[in-house]
């Protein structure tokens, strides 16, 4: 999958709602402003005098407020209680110059997040923010899995209007990617090759209400240098070749959302960067010393099991716990056999489109036939399967041929033989030809499975039983 994205003109703002500092100090105010951008947060407003907090805040909401105690006009304390009333959903940090125990018990009584003493650190103000944010997520989570609970029927149909189903297993899916849509947590998307995990990702991302683009790019293969500077970017200068900088592509979907596919062969030292990047929140640019806030939605996927992969030693169980914050598991199309007859219908529309020709009937015993199939390649095969009959038909009724010698190429003409040819099995090898050498039927067989996978090695990879990255050497070494 090549990485799709639309940059927008203006930076992303993050977090979505602003952080208004309070303070009467016009160098605690410009301090602050300058830690919390250090800190990856960009939508920052600053309220020098106290009288003018309530007002602002009526006509903006705001995600969290950080308020000094010691003020004229209006003291922190009592701007505190008003918060607490009437904006119940906005975090309020409480800074001050004084170490009271007294007062700090008495402020986080009252409403207040966290209290944090004067001068202010980094090290500590970035904690308490990721903090903050995090736990903001967690209460729109809340909220969202609770409308969801109270009506489960689908708010946004239109959004799921690609994915033809009628099965009640899909149809629970749409809703629950309805009810985590709108958090910034981590989804995995996982399922066979083929099952739509694109689809489910681009319709999170739609219905998640984020600004910013849809970005998707396939890591398998990637070795450790390509993925950091694909997801991470580069300053200028960073290395030989690096004549501009360049940003990657956490910050091209910048208040949007990353689709991490094939995720399950990314390298360890790769799973490595990845995670610190899920704990952390931040990341380094290549050659830059100062940090970056992600602000992106990371949605993985994968076709392996990747806790079999842990068990393995092939995946990091920290990292897939991290990734599976929400997860979605998608059945393969032998387990959803009643959406054949919906799908082929609406393969044949398409086809009719693309060909311009009138649009044939379907025989009765063809979704009959089909159901003996395993579909290792799910709707995707599918789709291939009825574009190339219906690209060769010329009759009225779409004909069985095709689909049977597709058929039989794949499973063997003993269970699949087609009318008009024999139903003896084919030897590998006829007795009068030499066995070729295990290097010769090993390249023999990655060239066939390229060519049947059309040339995509993960998925070649999975036909053979091999990882991605074994079948990337052996094609270096042999020049299949």
């Amino acid at each position: 999958m090549g990485v799709q994205t639309t940059i927008s003109k203006r930076p992303a703002l993050y977090p979505a709602r602003p952080v208004l500092v309070v303070d009467d100090d016009e160098v605690s105010l410009r301090l602050a402003n300058a830690i919390l951008r250090m800190a990856g947060l960009n939508n920052i407003l600053t309220c020098q005098d106290s009288r003018r907090v309530l007002d602002l805040m009526a006509r903006q909401p705001m995600e969290i407020v950080f308020l000094d105690l010691m003020m004229p006009y209006v003291d922190g304390e009592a701007l505190l209680r008003a918060i607490a009333q009437d904006h119940p959903n906005t975090l309020v940090i409480v800074v001050t110059g004084t170490e009271d125990v007294n007062t700090a018990v008495r402020c986080i009584k009252e409403g207040a997040f966290d209290y944090m003493t004067k001068p202010i650190e980094f090290g500590r103000l970035s904690t308490v923010v990721k903090n903050a944010l995090a736990f903001q997520d967690l209460q729109q989570e809340n909220i969202a899995l609770k409308q969801y609970l109270r009506a489960p029927n689908l708010s946004r149909p239109e959004v799921f209007a690609g994915i033809v189903t009628r099965s009640s297993r899909m149809l629970a899916l749409f809703q629950n990617a309805e009810a985590i849509a709108q958090t910034h947590e981590s989804v995995l998307i996982t399922g066979e090759t083929g099952v739509g995990k694109d689809l489910f990702a681009r319709a999170i991302h739609e219905l998640s209400g984020r600004r910013g683009a849809f970005v998707a790019v396939n890591v398998a293969g990637l070795d450790d240098n390509v993925f950091a500077d694909t997801l991470f970017g580069h300053g200028r200068g960073a290395f030989t070749s690096a004549e501009r900088a360049r940003a990657g592509l956490i910050e091209q979907a910048a208040a949007g959302t990353l689709m991490l596919d094939e995720i399950g062969d990314l390298t360890a030292a790769s799973q490595a960067k990845l995670l610190r990047l899920l704990q952390e929140g931040d990341y380094f640019s290549l050659g830059q010393d100062a940090p970056k806030r992600n602000a992106a939605r990371i949605v993985s996927a994968t076709n392996r099991d990747l806790w079999q992969a842990v068990e393995q030693g092939q995946f990091r169980k920290d990292l897939n716990f991290r990734l599976r914050t929400h997860h979605l598991h998608l059945p393969p199309l032998r387990e959803r056999l009643e959406d054949l007859s919906l799908l082929i219908e609406h393969f044949l529309d398409q086809a009719a489109t693309q060909h311009n020709k009138p649009k044939p009937r379907v025989p009765e015993s063809l979704v009959k036939l089909l159901e003996g199939y395993s579909f290792p390649g799910n709707v995707r095969e599918l789709r291939m399967m009825v574009l190339d009959a219906a690209s060769r038909n010329t009759a009225k009724m779409l004909p069985l041929d095709s689909f049977k010698q597709y058929i039989a190429q794949r499973q063997g003409e003993r269970n699949f033989a087609p009318e008009s040819c024999s139903a003896e099995a084919a030897a590998p090898f006829s007795s009068g030809t030499p066995i070729p050498t295990l290097k010769q039927a090993t390249e023999q067989l990655i060239r066939e499975a390229l060519q049947r996978c059309k040339g995509n090695q993960s998925a070649a990879a999975k036909l053979l039983g091999i990882s991605q990255q074994a079948i990337s050497k052996r094609l270096k070494k042999s020049e299949v």
